[in-house]
């Protein structure tokens, strides 16, 4: 399969690790849909230099759903015999996680585990081939399975497993654990069990990532690419595989994710099916100390930055937060002048008096809001946002200080701060033009800022 035009791959700097993660490609079948769009994307894979160490795939290879075991056993022969012939699986170790279409009862978890038996027998009792972790140096992988029938089926995963594995392996330096179902809504699409983990499970899995320092969780099942932070941990969602026609035209495509880990972060390109980066990302951010950003004096300026370059603005509010409930309140509004809505608001709405960021890039179309946390009546505050134009809707952040970790505010859209024009006016403490609309009604209200280009 091997094209003669090489994809230049992300390499550690120094040490480290480079790998290629992607799933959903929902195939197995000869001569279906699927697997020419999996061809697609496998060729991107292939042309990548130097090729990964490994292969992550978080589920979905087949189509299976099929209550006759024989047929999907065909699938998935299918799968590894025909459409994953290319890759040299002694070379490249091929890593999966269960997932919907492959595991879905007891059959189908028995033949996940037949077909697949390279993956390592060491999960917790009765999910052996299904829950496993890999240790490869420094790096400890942990697949978990979040389809368990033991507790219910789809959206349901076991965590005191994960728990101990973790712990038994703090040596590790670096820290991945994968498996199909999100835990946050990705785009918009929420909805417990059928996609993301079950909300008795959710919490309690998220706070074992946090506390063993897992550096990110890698999952897909709903049809995008995305990237959201909570607690410092990421959540990276890579669904692109090959089932197209399911995917909202015009905002996602097939693809691929090709990173490399190393002592100073995570970097990753996402490749599309003619292998052009559409996405990229370092992390963590690189961000000086606050206390050297840009004072912003109160009320209207020109805008520092007016271009469409990708960038990463992040701002530092401070001041007393109102001592009663109010009406919306502004702490920096950009604007150009006309009749538009205001592109970008950020302030504080309700009674909680709660983080608001407003995007309304598009004139004529309703504004796009994230939510963070709420301000105590009357209490000083000091709080930290950030727009990221490479991290979709997951680019909305905040964090308390530059010692807490980032976590992205809560929203339902399928865009984010990359659809921003940067406008020509900024404004703080009140809204558009400088007049009296949302004006802050608490005290003391300091704005500093930092903007570069995202890499």
């Amino acid at each position: 399969m091997k094209d003669p035009e090489h994809i230049p791959a992300l390499t550690p700097r120094g040490p480290g690790h480079q790998f290629v993660f992607y799933g959903d490609s929902c195939s197995g079948v000869p001569n279906a849909p699927h697997e020419e769009t999996f061809a697609a994307v496998n060729a991107v894979v292939d042309r990548l230099s130097p090729a990964p160490d490994f292969i992550v795939f978080p589920g979905d290879e087949v189509i299976g759903l099929t209550a006759d075991a024989d047929a999907l056993r065909a699938q998935w022969r299918h799968w590894l015999d025909v459409e994953m012939a290319w890759l040299n699986r002694q070379k490249i170790p091929l890593y999966h996680a269960t997932s919907n279409h492959t595991t879905y009862d007891t059959m189908s978890e028995g033949v996940f585990a037949e077909m697949l038996p390279h993956l390592p027998r060491n999960g917790p009792p009765d999910q052996e081939g299904l829950s496993y972790f890999v240790r490869r140096g420094d790096l400890l992988m942990v697949f978990v399975h979040t389809s368990w029938s033991g507790l219910g089926g789809e959206g349901h995963v076991e965590t005191g497993w994960l728990a101990e594995t973790l712990r038994r392996h703090a040596d590790s330096r670096y820290k991945l654990v994968i498996g199909h179902h999100p835990v946050f809504p990705v785009n918009g699409f929420s909805g417990a069990y059928q996609r993301e983990i079950g909300p008795e499970h959710a919490a309690t899995f998220w706070s074992i990532l946090v506390e063993n320092g897992v550096f990110a969780y890698l999952c897909s099942h709903i049809l995008a690419f995305d990237v959201q932070v909570h607690d410092g941990v990421l959540q990276i969602t890579s669904a692109g595989a090959g089932t197209a026609h399911r995917m909202p035209e015009g905002e996602e495509y097939l693809h691929c994710v090709q990173a490399a880990l190393d002592d100073e972060g995570l970097r990753y390109q996402v490749l599309d099916i003619e292998g052009q980066v559409r996405e990229r990302l370092s992390w963590p951010l690189g961000l000086p100390p606050s206390s050297d950003w840009v004072t912003l004096s109160a009320g209207e300026q020109d805008a520092p930055l007016q271009d469409a370059e990708p960038r990463m603005v992040a701002w530092r509010f401070g001041g007393c937060a109102s001592t009663s409930a109010a009406q919306a309140q502004t702490l920096l509004s950009a604007w150009s002048n006309g009749p538009d809505l205001t592109p970008l608001w950020i302030g504080l709405t309700g009674a909680e008096q709660r983080l608001t960021v407003m995007l309304a890039p598009i004139p004529g179309r309703s504004p796009h809001a994230w939510f963070g946390p709420g301000l105590a009546a009357g209490a000083p505050f000091d709080i930290q946002l950030a727009l990221h134009t490479n991290m979709g809707p997951g680019g909305v952040l905040w964090r308390l200080s530059d010692a807490s970790p980032w976590n992205s505010l809560d929203g339902a859209s399928s865009w984010g701060p990359e659809r921003l024009v940067w406008p020509a006016r900024w404004t703080t403490g009140c809204g558009q033009g400088g007049q009296s609309d949302r004006p802050f009604s608490g005290e003391n209200l300091n704005v500093t800022y930092f903007s570069t280009a995202t890499v």
